[in-house]
């Protein structure tokens, strides 16, 4: 059985000058199982044809709230509350993804570590740690392959995000090891975003909500509330998003 990770972020991984209002990055992961990613992929595909007449429009969440490049039909109210429908319905449903995330705060994370570290490479060994322990949950018998698609950034930091990457394989992580890791990895790719992969568009939209409820969990957020129950929880226990510092 193959398992995809998709893998986008929201805000920035800057330290050394960042905005004191949104002082977060996330690296958001969903893992789909192969047997649930065609749906996924229909149900979007099918959305984008409803509203946009075409299935070529990619989805991105700042430009969805802005109402912009491409989105502007949501200035339309009532297009807006259907579209909103819509995608709520598919991200709603539970047992289709499984989130796994990791999000730093900035300004704790400075006081503790400094400002050198990638922020970006450390928080994907977080997700991977964290794919590895769904992994481990849903295994009955049998391989499982691990398929990781991130969208590309720039040629200095692909290349960069690759080898860390396979440094992680050959060095594994604090809470697993190389050999844990590998035994689930088996591919690694990087992705245009003008390539529409789906499974990186419902990465994008789900990043934000989070960012917005680890900023303010007292904050009202719908959003957060229709994907919430998608969260890997192992034995009664969120495990599927990791903040650092911890609190």
């Amino acid at each position: 059985m193959k398992y995809y990770l998709y893998i986008d972020e929201c805000g920035d991984q800057n330290l050394a000058n960042f905005d004191e209002k949104f002082p977060i990055f996330t690296l958001c992961g969903i893992v789909v199982a192969e047997d649930k990613k065609e749906w996924l992929e229909e149900q979007i595909q099918s959305l984008k044809q409803d509203f946009w007449g075409n299935q070529f429009t990619i989805l991105h969440s700042r430009d969805i709230r802005k109402c912009q490049k491409g989105f502007e039909i949501l200035f339309d109210i009532e297009v807006k509350k259907r579209f909103y429908e819509r995608v709520n319905a598919i991200l709603g449903t539970k047992g289709i993804y499984t989130i796994v995330a990791c999000s730093i705060l900035k300004e704790p994370y400075i006081r503790n570590y400094g400002r050198l570290n990638d922020v970006y490479a450390q928080s994907l060994s977080f997700v991977l740690e964290r794919a590895v322990f769904y992994l481990d949950s849903v295994k009955k018998e049998g391989e499982l392959e691990l398929h990781t698609v991130v969208e590309m950034r720039g040629k200095k930091e692909d290349d960069a995000l690759k080898q860390y990457y396979y440094q992680l394989l050959d060095k594994g992580t604090y809470w697993v090891t190389s050999e844990r890791l590998r035994s689930y990895a088996k591919k690694f790719a990087m992705l245009p975003k003008k390539a529409n992969v789906i499974g990186l568009q419902v990465a994008d939209l789900i990043a934000y909500p989070i960012t917005r409820h680890i900023l303010d969990p007292n904050e009202p957020n719908m959003a957060y509330e229709i994907i919430k129950d998608n969260i890997f929880v192992e034995d009664g226990k969120q495990r599927g998003i990791k903040i650092v510092p911890k609190a």
